[in-house]
C-alpha cells in the first residue's frame, strides 16, 4: 500500500502487540521532529537567560551609575542579572566595601528588581542575583531627570 501511494511504511510503536506501523513521508516526519526539538531547546535557553555585570570595590560613582543603567536595560529585557564585585590582592581584607557597592546597586534598582539571592562570597568575589519584578516589560520607562525631559 505504501509503495502504491509513494510513501514509507514506518514502525511507530515496535514494543506494542501487534507492532504499530504508519504510512507516511519519513523525511518530512524527521524534518518536523527536528523543528520541534530546536524550538524546545530555544525555549529552554530563553528561560535560563542570566546575565552578569562585574564591578570593583573601588568603582567610582559615575561608573556605578553607568553599570546600574546597564543592569536596568537587562532587567527590562526580562533577564536575571548577577552583579559581581571581584576582589584583587588585598581588597579581600575589606569585604564591607564590596557590600556597600552591592547595596548601592540594589537600592538604585529597587523599583525595577527584587533581590533573588542575598550577597554571597564566592571565591574572590561577592555577588547578588537580581530578577525583574513581574510586569516590568509592560511598564513605560519614565524619564527620571530634567536633562532627559529636555532632550
Amino acid at each position: 500500500m505504501a509503495q502504491k501511494v509513494g510513501l514509507d511504511l514506518v514502525e511507530v510503536a515496535p514494543n506494542q502487540t501487534p507492532p504499530v506501523c504508519r504510512i507516511m513521508d519519513y523525511g518530512r516526519f524527521k524534518y518536523i521532529q527536528g523543528k520541534k526539538k530546536k524550538e524546545s531547546q530555544k525555549a529552554s535557553r530563553a528561560a535560563s537567560r542570566a546575565k552578569e555585570v562585574r564591578l570593583s570595590p573601588v568603582t567610582s560613582e559615575n561608573d556605578l551609575e553607568s553599570k546600574i543603567r546597564t543592569v536596568r536595560k537587562l532587567l527590562y529585557q526580562g533577564a536575571k542579572v548577577r552583579v559581581l564585585v571581584r576582589f584583587r590582592g588585598r581588597q579581600r581584607a575589606h569585604p564591607e566595601i564590596a557590600m556597600q557597592v552591592l547595596r548601592k546597586v540594589a537600592e538604585g534598582l529597587s523599583d525595577d528588581a527584587k533581590m533573588e539571592r542575598p550577597p554571597q562570597m564566592e571565591g574572590r568575589a561577592i555577588s547578588i542575583v537580581l530578577s525583574p519584578i513581574p510586569g516590568l516589560k509592560n511598564r513605560i520607562k519614565k524619564p527620571n531627570t530634567e536633562a532627559e525631559i529636555t532632550v
